[in-house]
């Protein structure tokens, strides 16, 4: 069997990313751990903009472990795949929003 270069059972090593800088390591388990406390957003609302931006940044890990995440929190899958439209639609209106630069450049180049 070919092996993959996202091997789902590397999500259960994360934990192990402060084995070569304990510091920074545990720095940011820290901080991870207080952005996805209860807040001004419940820990659901958090956990369905985590799954968005994971497909955003198109992290297979992330996707499987807030995909999960979700489902734990009470989100159903219609709130997830709308949670992903959005994350769709901005990284598509960030690409669009990008042709505004290229025809301000040809403009400037043709006139």
């Amino acid at each position: 069997m070919a092996k993959n270069y996202f091997d789902p059972e590397d999500l259960k090593k994360f934990g192990n990313i402060t084995e070569f800088q304990e510091v920074l390591g545990k720095k940011f388990f820290d901080y991870y751990g207080e952005v996805f406390k209860e807040g001004a957003l419940t820990v659901r609302e958090k956990s369905l903009i985590a799954l968005a931006v994971s497909h955003a940044v198109q992290c297979p890990y992330c996707i499987d472990a807030y995909s999960s995440d979700c489902l734990k929190k009470g989100a159903d899958e219609e709130q997830m795949m709308e949670a992903i439209h959005v994350a769709a639609a901005i990284k598509s209106g960030s690409t669009l929003v990008y042709g505004v630069q290229m025809m301000n450049h040809v403009k400037d180049q043709t006139m």
